[in-house]
């Protein structure tokens, strides 16, 4: 069993921006050679998820609309007025959804349905750079 790690990273929107990052993960698989085993995808931030969705236009803004409706951006929240940067949605969000997700790696491939997709949302109130740690265990 070996294991090796690697960041990427995604250029982003603000306000819960969804972006498909299924070929990163692919491209680090078959860089490192792994046919068996386990990735951990996480990002790195208390803003920000991984999840995955099937990754077209409409279902996308559903998602972005059901995470306005759970933790509203213009809802007042103590974070804010603490910190000044009324970005206590995001966390609510980020919280909620949780950081990051384990896929099943086989014969070289992640193992997802014909229309999954992994994404990572950044749900901050700006746009950001984010950085997402990739770490396979396997052979």
């Amino acid at each position: 069993m070996d294991i090796v790690g690697q960041k990427i990273t995604v250029e982003m929107e603000g306000f819960s921006d969804i972006r498909d990052i299924t070929d990163h993960v692919r491209q680090f698989v078959r860089e490192n050679d792994f046919t068996e085993g386990l990735i951990h995808i996480f990002p790195i931030g208390s803003t920000a998820s991984i999840t995955t969705i099937e990754f077209e236009p409409a279902l996308v803004q559903d998602m972005k609309d059901k995470l306005e409706e759970f933790a509203p951006q213009d809802q007042t929240t103590r974070h804010g007025q603490t910190w000044g940067d009324d970005n206590g949605f995001s966390h609510m969000r980020a919280t909620m959804m949780g950081p990051g997700i384990t896929v099943p790696l086989h014969n070289g491939k992640p193992v997802l349905g014909t229309w999954q997709q992994i994404v990572i949302i950044n749900h901050d109130n700006r746009p950001r750079e984010r950085a997402v740690f990739l770490q396979v265990l396997g052979e």
